[in-house]
């Protein structure tokens, strides 16, 4: 094997926390369901803003009263809350943003995560033991009466809809420019896009390379939305549309494709249904061709903060998604891809914001 990683960050592998530490996080657990409402509520309502315009002198409750038109006593209620948060500092009744409210107020990742919390997840996150129990995603019924969010993407309600587009295409969009150099690095003629989403992959292909064909495989929902952006764009001919629901038994992948990519795409499986893919795309592909699986695994991360974010979404797969998929461990996934048949030629960390791309041929 060549271009394998072998170096994985030393994350979560001891326990540093004093014990009044310990404490406050305790709290900030128990408490976290308001800590989440306030800090969206100072956000969203233009709060945490305005105290940045006045980063220099500070701002009185009085004062942001007179700017935003909001009643004292919700000025007064969530400041004091943010101040506990530390999201903003007081001195002389005069509140400042501090450093966390900066990144939580301005840091992109930031916002799409806590967008996709409170508009996906945050309702049904009081199904967590339910879904658990039962392998199913018992908090989708919030959104809609699909038995996995992936039925009823094109169609989720607003702001769900948007939050959940934006949160999917801020990761993935991210890793591609840095991808397709690595994909067109043996000019593949044909592409197998699977889980195709919105086709943004697939236009980035056809804008890459002038020649490449590209076949986009999902469910019919879906294959309709990107349909629709790819023509818009005035491609047509050079491409294909493969209905597919890769978890029917009887299902097989359209053949005489060099390449199949992935793009967070069996994160959103089970442990066997990812082999059962796995084995779909080993019976498709040329002894020749290669395997590009695009994912976010927690444990290849360089931050913490990264790591933590992944492990938290694995619970709205629990909850929202389909009851039994994750962001994976790398060592857990690995296992997987052995035993679907294949082979790591090409290991890659740290692509876009937080990717690994894994190249795999037949064994």
């Amino acid at each position: 094997m060549s271009e394998v990683s072998v170096k994985k960050p030393a994350l979560f592998e001891d326990d540093k926390m004093s014990a009044l530490e310990a404490i406050s996080q305790a709290q900030f657990i128990a408490f976290a369901p308001y800590v989440f409402q306030a800090s969206m509520l100072l956000r969203d309502k233009g709060i945490l803003k305005e105290v940045e315009a006045s980063r220099q002198n500070g701002i009185t409750i009085e004062a942001l009263e007179a700017k935003l038109n909001l009643p004292h006593y919700t000025l007064r209620i969530l400041l004091e809350a943010g101040l506990g948060i530390k999201l903003v500092y007081r001195k002389e009744d005069k509140y400042f943003l501090s450093k966390l409210g900066h990144f939580f107020l301005n840091h992109p990742m930031t916002r799409v995560n806590a967008d996709f919390m409170r508009d996906v997840c945050y309702d049904g996150a009081q199904d967590l033991d339910q879904s658990l129990t039962d392998g199913k995603p018992r908090g989708l019924r919030h959104l809609g009466s699909w038995d996995t969010i992936y039925q009823g993407l094109s169609i989720l309600p607003e702001p769900a809809h948007s939050s959940w587009f934006n949160f999917d295409h801020y990761y993935s969009d991210n890793a591609f420019p840095e991808a397709l150099p690595i994909v067109f690095e043996s000019a593949p003629k044909k592409v197998m896009d699977i889980g195709a989403n919105t086709g943004k992959f697939t236009l980035s292909c056809l804008n890459y390379d002038k020649e490449v064909h590209v076949g986009l495989v999902d469910l019919q929902v879906q294959l309709n939305v990107a349909q629709k952006n790819i023509e818009a764009e005035g491609f047509g001919d050079r491409v294909s549309y493969h209905t597919c629901n890769v978890l029917d038994a009887a299902s097989r992948l359209p053949t005489g494709f060099d390449i199949i990519w992935m793009s967070q795409f069996l994160d959103c499986f089970a442990d066997d249904e990812i082999v059962s893919i796995l084995q779909k795309c080993h019976e498709a592909l040329p002894d020749n061709g290669h395997v590009f699986i695009n994912e976010t695994f927690w444990d290849r991360q360089k931050f913490e903060a990264s790591a933590f974010s992944l492990q938290m979404t694995s619970l709205y797969f629990t909850t929202m998604a389909n009851g039994n998929s994750q962001m994976y461990d790398s060592a857990v996934f690995l296992k997987l891809v052995d035993r679907a048949g294949f082979e790591v030629t090409k290991d890659i960390d740290n692509l876009g914001v937080s990717h690994t791309i894994l190249v795999l041929k037949k064994k």
